[in-house]
């Protein structure tokens, strides 16, 4: 019985010393073509950016970018998610609640440690799509939001209503998010006059003076809900006595 040839791709054995090089030549032109993209993508945007100016830049054959990302779209959404990634590995923080001006330090570092208007091209994008980019893209400031609204939980003043105070804390997460991103936007267009340091040091230093009026202005019928759970757990009369 006549045999066939064996097949190149299965000589090289999963854990041989020739599959692990043809696995690090691999990473390493993956990791290339998405160092060129961010810059491109940084530099022009998205649509004025072609495989060949990718290719040209990371010195890999425009023929590899398709067969590691299928198509430009995949390779955008590659550089997106590489770009959240550095992100979270930025952010660690101990069991002790961070002051908000780490957590905007811890910003500002991950926007110098990239691509400075990467993030306003994803932006772009995301406006003007609704495929996988505009989804990591709310993915990505959901999950800022909601460490927002966490960092406000563990603050809660007691006997605020729950639900009045979870609209609190989401409102205010979202326009610190957008104070975050007008500061960043302006150091970007402005750097002679916005201190992207200096003020998200302002911002957390008058945000951390005025957290507890985030919870201030609770509405009557809520106030009267808070005061009869007090009642019921017989700490209304103390507070009326002391």
């Amino acid at each position: 019985m006549r045999r066939g040839r064996r097949c190149p791709a299965r000589m090289a054995s999963v854990g041989s010393p020739g599959r692990r090089r043809i696995d690090e030549i691999g990473d390493e032109s993956r990791r290339r073509i998405l160092d060129a993209a961010e810059e491109l993508f940084a530099e022009r945007g998205f649509d004025r950016t072609s495989f060949i100016d990718i290719s040209e830049r990371s010195g890999i054959s425009r023929g590899s970018i398709p067969w590691h990302f299928k198509n430009k779209d995949g390779l955008m959404v590659a550089v997106v998610e590489r770009a959240m990634d550095r992100f979270r590995e930025s952010v660690r923080y101990d069991d002790a609640l961070p002051e908000l001006a780490e957590v905007f330090q811890d910003y500002a570092k991950w926007v110098r440690g990239g691509r400075p208007t990467l993030l306003f091209m994803m932006l772009t994008e995301a406006l003007s799509s609704t495929g996988g980019v505009r989804n990591q893209y709310q993915e990505f400031f959901a999950r800022g939001r909601k460490g927002l609204e966490l960092w406000l939980r563990v603050q809660r003043p007691k006997g605020v209503d729950p639900a009045f105070a979870a609209k609190q804390e989401q409102d205010f997460a979202a326009a610190v998010q957008g104070a975050t991103l007008g500061i960043h936007l302006g150091a970007l267009i402005d750097p002679d006059g916005v201190d992207l340091d200096a003020s998200l040091r302002a911002m957390a230093g008058l945000l951390g003076k005025n957290v507890a009026d985030v919870w201030r202005d609770q509405p009557a019928p809520a106030k009267r809900r808070a005061g009869a759970a007090s009642k019921r757990n017989g700490t209304g009369s103390r507070e009326r006595r002391s």
